[in-house]
């Protein structure tokens, strides 16, 4: 059974983007469910091992904090021997199993895992069942519309075979595999799932503002919306979002609003093992609009170490 949410609003799982300190920001400031970045089936396998053998567990790898409960791991790729020892191994200490179909990226799909496994109705029928007779959490799926334009609704079979096999909720995100991020999500394939399926529906794409968020829900009858690059830099659109499905207003925030928050994004990830190099990148998402960015940019850049970094955006707080 799925925890219980407290809003409607969810943040995406994003390579380099959702780590530890900015998934806390986002629960805290609203976010009802937040999910990790997708990790590879085989990594968890081969860092569980080693991590053993010194009496450690699998959490110093997938770092997180309680309070982002509830909390979603994602998975990907598709070996079932792996797949189900992974799955197994992260159990413990997650709330729901999210399975990957929605990478586009060249690197990911090659492996036959991601976007490119909407191709392969009878592989995605094994890795569901395997999940789901592996774990007793529940299980989710994420996945593409499609691999090409011209097969832009294979979704609608994988989702027929997702829930047959007991995952508990969909995420959609209608951009095809070869889209990448150009272009514009075509919500009318949200209408679509959501018409053909049981289990709840997430949308997910193309949401910046609490009126996007709106606006799906209302256009594809939606359960709940998922945003990725809406909350770059900005977790306060999840509280917006909250407000706005519930009164029809929000609060507004603007640049200094997000400078400060850097500081409290970079005061958390202190507590985690965050490389620093992705830690420059969420300053430049945080101070995206400053006046003098060029600048500001040119010194995170060159900031050696988080005291400099500080220094360098508090110049321009």
């Amino acid at each position: 059974m799925l925890p219980r949410f407290e809003g409607r609003a969810f943040l995406a799982p994003m390579a380099g983007v959702s780590d530890p300190a900015l998934r806390l920001m986002a629960r805290r400031r609203g976010a009802a469910l937040v999910v990790t970045e997708f990790t590879s089936i085989h990594s968890i396998v081969a860092r569980h091992r080693a991590l053993g053998r010194s009496g450690r567990t699998i959490r110093e790898f997938l770092e997180y904090s309680d309070e982002e409960r509830p909390l979603s791991v994602q998975l990907f790729g598709s070996d079932m021997e792996a797949l189900a020892r992974a799955a197994r191994i992260v159990e413990p200490y997650f709330d729901i199993i999210d399975y990957n179909m929605g990478c586009p990226a060249p690197h990911i799909t090659k492996q036959m895992a991601g976007a490119a496994l909407l191709q392969n109705e009878r592989l995605t029928r094994r890795i569901f069942r395997t999940l789901a007779e592996s774990v007793e959490l529940p299980v989710t799926l994420k996945m593409r519309a499609g691999v090409s334009q011209e097969d832009r609704h294979l979704f609608l079979d994988i989702a027929q075979t997702a829930q047959e096999e007991n995952i508990r909720m969909i995420t959609l995100h209608p951009r095809t595999a070869s889209q990448g991020y150009s272009g514009t999500s075509d919500w009318s394939l949200i209408r679509l799932l959501k018409r053909s399926v049981r289990v709840p529906v997430v949308g997910n794409g193309d949401i910046f503002t609490p009126e996007d968020a709106g606006r799906m829900i209302q256009e594809t009858g939606c359960d709940y919306v998922m945003v990725g690059r809406g909350a770059m830099g900005n977790p306060f659109l999840f509280g917006q979002i909250n407000d706005y499905l519930q009164t029809g207003s929000y609060r507004r925030y603007g640049v200094r609003d997000r400078v400060e928050a850097f500081f409290e994004y970079l005061d958390a990830s202190s507590m985690y093992n965050i490389k620093f190099p992705s830690v420059k990148s969420q300053a430049m998402r945080f101070t995206r609009g400053v006046e003098g960015a060029a600048r500001l940019r040119e010194m995170i850049t060159a900031a050696r170490d988080r005291a400099e970094l500080a220094r360098a955006v508090r110049a321009f707080a």
